[in-house]
């Protein structure tokens, strides 16, 4: 065998080793089961890869002001449910149901359902 091709080799087998955690995907230890459903104002509707963020406004029990974040899937799979980038527009009322609230306290979820305020939901399906 040539060096070349024992370079070559090696230098795959090094490679493909270490790609595993490439398609890694991270879990759910920062969040938990809870679900909360919020009334905001959208603030931004975020589509981007590998998850958009869906960004409101909604006030507390005492008056305050929170800043939500909300995460959603990838544009490529809420596609398919009829979820678009002109879903969201900044300025409206949404009441958005996150399952899987951030661990720490902090105003983030997972996004199951939004509902427009025309009414319509958007949604993946089934929440959980």
């Amino acid at each position: 065998m040539s060096h070349r091709l024992v370079t070559g080799f090696l230098v795959s087998v090094a490679l493909l080793s270490i790609s595993g955690s490439l398609f890694a995907h991270h879990g759910n230890a920062a969040y938990d089961n809870k679900t909360v459903t919020v009334k905001g104002t959208v603030t931004a509707w975020v589509w981007t890869n590998p998850h958009s963020f869906l960004k409101f406004d909604a006030k507390d029990e005492k008056g305050n002001v929170v800043h939500w974040l909300g995460e959603w899937n990838a544009p490529s799979t809420l596609i398919n449910f009829g979820i678009t980038a002109k879903s969201f527009k900044t300025g409206e009322e949404v009441t958005v149901t996150m399952t899987g609230m951030s661990k720490t306290g902090q105003p983030v979820g997972r996004v199951t359902k939004v509902i427009l305020p025309d009414g319509q939901e958007l949604s993946m399906g089934s929440e959980r």
